[in-house]
């Protein structure tokens, strides 16, 4: 009962004019900023943080603008990942493996809206989870140093083997050349240059902007191009915009199994929305086994993904107030708005700044069904996207991506790289290479390395620090199952053939 008050006096605080405006305005300028490749929740409440900081608002007010660009940005990281196969954010390039091929058979509007009310569930569920649980989930999170973290991201990697059901290698070696990506650069901890070549522009490391625009953007429209020229369509503009009953039935249990689990993954911090929208996926892929048709077209591998990273965004909330520690990279520049106004996120937070806090959890309801019916009446207007011809959609997706990148460092370095990895991310597609498992090897890479080198200091070397809890004997022996089942699946693959043929 004393959590209901507390939540109550947080709608009041929430439904004040002013802060149902600032949510309006945070969801429409979140869902823009997700919907363009590269950007992100992180740049879109970078950008507006001195904006609510220069406006004088109150702190309750300028969180309630960076949440709901926060959430904003996890919805609108669809659309571009289902009409134009390039993700907005990297929590977004697991709703590409199945999103893209739906919009290709004419299916984009139904997509569209299957995963605006899958991240609505996931979103509205996870809010739940931080009204019950947050105490009880931020003691758990504690239990995760930098030995589990890491050995949770080999997991993650594992996983990818039975991502892509018939290409185990290909997806592994994938993963690989991400993880060799993320290691070029100056070494954090010694100063070393590594894998620059004596390049001044790779001194700071390849940018995760053009990591995901040349392999996706200018792949694309390589293909593209090469489809224009022998005569196939790239696209087909789609007919019915709304899933109907039967669609949503058949995605509902997926919808709330990743739902719940991107919160849970939310609240470990660090983990973010993008390992959660992965594991989700697999894990339903693995479930569905031949009854799906993950890769092809299967809506709930849109549904998956998607329930999950909003879930996850709204998890990550959890150690940011309880412990004041960030459960994501855009939670920790949330905790910097909180430094500017000389208020410490931790566990005296709910005691000491009730209104900040409840004041920001209501606001996630109201934002969320802000999103639904923002995102819903749209759909119509994204699909037509679809039905661009390619003489128009070519050249636009390339100047998007062109200023994208060069607004990184203002080098034409940068624009000469993206170029030579959407070449090369091209040729991988070409001779069938998923480009996502690669994305997001990438974007483990800085953390398997970081939590790591964490863990052999803390050990002063020893690597037995890496099996010497539960959690991480129970991960590596996860980690092991996952790297077994592509062999197994074969095996068995082989009995089940020469039965027939005996």
């Amino acid at each position: 009962m004393e959590t209901l008050n507390f939540l109550m006096q947080g709608f009041d605080v929430a439904t004040r004019p002013v802060n149902l405006l600032v949510a309006l305005f945070g969801a429409f300028v979140g869902t823009v900023v997700g919907l363009l490749p590269g950007l992100g929740p992180i740049n879109g409440v970078a950008i507006l943080l001195p904006l609510a900081f220069a406006l004088g608002l109150p702190p309750e007010t300028a969180l309630i603008l960076l949440a709901a660009v926060y959430l904003g940005c996890e919805y609108g990281g669809r659309i571009s990942a289902i009409l134009l196969n390039v993700p907005g954010d990297a929590a977004a390039i697991m709703t590409t493996l199945d999103g893209y091929p739906l919009a290709r058979q004419g299916k984009g509007g139904i997509a569209l809206s299957l995963s605006a009310m899958s991240s609505f569930i996931g979103s509205t569920i996870a809010t739940i989870g931080v009204v019950l649980f947050a105490p009880i989930l931020a003691n758990w999170a504690v239990a995760f140093g930098p030995a589990e973290y890491f050995v949770l991201m080999v997991f993650a990697i594992a996983c990818l083997g039975g991502m892509v059901g018939d290409k185990p290698v290909k997806t592994l070696l994938a993963a690989l050349i991400g993880l060799g990506l993320a290691t070029v650069g100056v070494d954090a901890t010694t100063g070393v240059y590594r894998f620059t070549f004596d390049s001044v522009g790779l001194s700071d490391g390849i940018q995760f902007v053009i990591v995901v625009i040349g392999l996706f953007s200018v792949s694309e429209v390589l293909l593209m191009l090469e489809h224009t020229t022998s005569g196939q369509k790239a696209v087909k503009a789609s007919g019915r915009m709304l899933f109907n009953f039967k669609e949503f039935a058949s995605v509902w249990w997926t919808t709330l199994r990743s739902s719940l689990a991107g919160f849970v993954i939310g609240v470990l911090p660090g983990a973010g929305a993008t390992i959660a929208s992965a594991i989700t996926y697999m894990s339903e892929k693995r479930m569905a086994g031949t009854n799906g048709r993950f890769g092809d077209g299967d809506l709930r591998g849109v549904a998956a993904p998607e329930a999950a990273n909003n879930a996850s965004a709204c998890g990550s909330l959890i150690p940011m107030l309880t412990l004041g520690v960030p459960g994501s990279g855009t939670t920790a520049v949330m905790i910097g708005a909180l430094t500017l106004y000389n208020i410490t996120p931790g566990p005296l937070l709910f005691e000491q700044q009730p209104d900040v806090v409840w004041g920001l959890i209501a606001s996630l309801f109201i934002g969320n069904v802000i999103l639904l019916a923002m995102n819903i009446p749209l759909v119509g207007l994204f699909a037509r996207m679809l039905s661009v011809p390619s003489w128009i959609l070519v050249p636009a997706i390339t100047i998007v991506s062109l200023v994208g990148v060069y607004a990184v460092h203002s080098t034409t370095f940068d624009l000469v790289l993206m170029i030579g990895l959407g070449v090369f991310g091209y040729l991988l597609r070409k001779m069938d290479f998923p480009l996502s498992a690669l994305i997001l090897g990438f974007v483990l890479g800085e953390l398997m390395e970081s939590n790591l080198r964490r863990a052999l200091s803390i050990s002063n070397g020893d690597l037995a620090i890496l099996w010497s809890s539960p959690i991480t004997v129970a991960l590596w022996g996860l980690a092991l199952l996952m790297l077994a089942l592509p062999g197994l699946r074969w095996l068995r693959k082989r009995r089940s053939l020469r039965a027939a043929h005996a």
